[in-house]
């Protein structure tokens, strides 16, 4: 028998030595020497992972107290079961419980959940922030964030599976779909690939979206992520599973489509005709994000006959200081405004807004009138972030930051016809591109026009639902 399988040995001395020999002789490592029944008995556990004040009155103190009573009775408060594997005693001290040892009885050792409870309070997540709906978010503990959601849907039919991944430090992964709304063709590929994730640890859920997408060579994300109960809970209730990791306040969202990343909980709390512009204003933004540059390159460099006389003016008038081609130029220009939102987002808060004022008013100020850029450059890029914080996914917004720059490098060798091509191209990267099995353009490839009620705009609610409230799945 190996080492990793070992059963009890038959002396607390040789038990305790083979716990800290396996958590290799760590110092939050504790062993409490107490008597129970006459015999001698040890209390096992890791300082940093239980609570102490719980096992000082509930473990320890009625173990004083208690005499020759049965330890079921004495535990009324605590969780206990018994095991007999040496191996899985020490893997459940690191989840927060302890391990009871003694004399009387060397065929098996006594678990007792006593964990610590550091979890912050409930809040709005920063990034997700609404005007209307819940106000609060997931937390780092992955009970509280089910509890939240079943808050959310009061239903028998949410089902919720556990995994474990990670060889050397295991953490548990929860899969949660409604039984009777969820494709079980992709509850299958889902689980399929958990399972056959081969990993020491998983540090965060980011690890599982790229050992399971689709097409991990994609700059397009195919999992919706976020930290919203009331989101996540309106994703299980349309027939999506979501899957949520231990340690991580993020819920992934599959399968999804391209539409999914410009929702927002906003868009069922407002009207369906305010919902409805706001989203035609998001879904335009992801045009100006990464093609508005483009399109000046191509105006500037090959097509400038189409301007009017007097605005064709206007734009040479602010290139004449310009040293070099557009492209370089907006480049340059793009390359300053990475820097600063990186800056300003690693930065403390104080810090980052000091950081945007720098950059909007001195440098950008002072980089004109030093003949780097052009007056029209920098109203083109200014247009364009606005666009790209119009996007309500964080992945969505960076890759489509990201697809600008190969865009304009069509744009400054081909103009129009080199834009042509490149949206070409992704269209057809689009249209072949799944997630889980799921097209991603649809309702748009393939043609699908039900599902148009809730795409480009947001109909009311009881064209897309039907009379009962279920909604009309395509």
């Amino acid at each position: 028998m190996t080492s990793s399988e070992q059963t009890i040995y038959p002396s607390l001395d040789g038990n305790i030595s083979y716990i800290r020999d396996k958590l290799c002789h760590t110092d939050d490592l504790k062993v409490r020497h107490l008597t129970y029944r006459g015999q001698s008995s040890a209390l096992v556990y890791l300082e940093s992972t239980v609570d102490p004040t719980l096992i000082e009155r509930n473990v320890i103190r009625p173990l004083r107290q208690g005499g020759d009573e049965d330890l079921s009775q004495l535990f009324l408060t605590l969780r206990l079961e018994t095991e007999h594997k040496l191996n899985k005693g020490t893997q459940s001290l690191l989840s927060g419980n302890c391990l009871f040892f003694t004399q009387d009885d060397m065929k098996q050792f006594y678990v007792l959940t006593t964990p610590a409870k550091y979890e912050r309070s409930i809040t709005e997540p920063e990034n997700e922030g609404i005007i209307r709906g819940p106000h609060n978010g997931f937390i780092e503990d992955l009970t509280v964030n089910l509890y939240q959601i079943r808050q959310q849907i009061s239903s028998t039919d949410l089902k919720v599976h556990y995994h474990n991944i990670g060889s050397t430090a295991p953490r548990k992964v929860a899969v949660m779909y409604m039984n009777n709304l969820a494709d079980p063709a992709v509850i299958k590929k889902v689980e399929d690939r958990l399972k056959g994730i081969t990993l020491d640890s998983v540090i965060s859920t980011g690890f599982i979206q790229e050992f399971m997408e689709d097409q991990p060579f994609s700059i397009f994300p195919q999992f919706l992520n976020t930290e919203r109960p009331d989101h996540t809970g309106a994703y299980l209730l349309d027939g999506h599973v979501v899957i949520m990791l231990e340690g991580d306040p993020t819920a992934l969202i599959v399968p999804v489509s391209f539409f999914c990343f410009y929702q927002t909980p906003d868009d069922y709390s407002n009207r369906w005709m305010i919902a409805s512009f706001v989203r035609f204003i998001r879904l335009l933004s992801f045009i100006t994000a990464f093609q508005l540059p483009a399109f000046y390159i191509a105006i500037v460099a090959f097509h400038s006959n189409i301007l009017p006389i007097q605005l064709f003016f206007t734009v040479q008038g602010s290139l004449t200081r310009v040293p070099y081609p557009p492209l370089v130029e907006a480049m340059l220009l793009e390359l300053i405004f990475e820097l600063l939102r990186e800056a300003g987002l690693r930065l403390p808060s104080r810090v980052g807004q000091t950081i945007g004022i720098v950059g909007g008013l001195v440098i950008g100020d002072a980089i004109v009138k030093a003949g780097f850029v052009s007056y029209t450059m920098i109203i083109v890029v200014a247009l364009t972030a606005i666009s790209s914080f119009l996007i309500p996914s964080n992945e969505m917004s960076s890759a489509i930051r990201i697809l600008r720059f190969p865009l304009m490098i069509c744009a400054s060798i081909f103009g129009f016809i080199g834009i042509a091509f490149g949206l070409t191209i992704l269209f057809i990267h689009l249209c072949k591109l799944e997630s889980f099995g799921k097209p991603y353009l649809s309702p748009l490839a393939p043609l699908k026009f039900k599902g148009f009620k809730d795409a480009f705009l947001r109909f009311p609610i009881w064209t897309i639902r039907g009379k009962h409230g279920e909604k009309k799945h395509n």
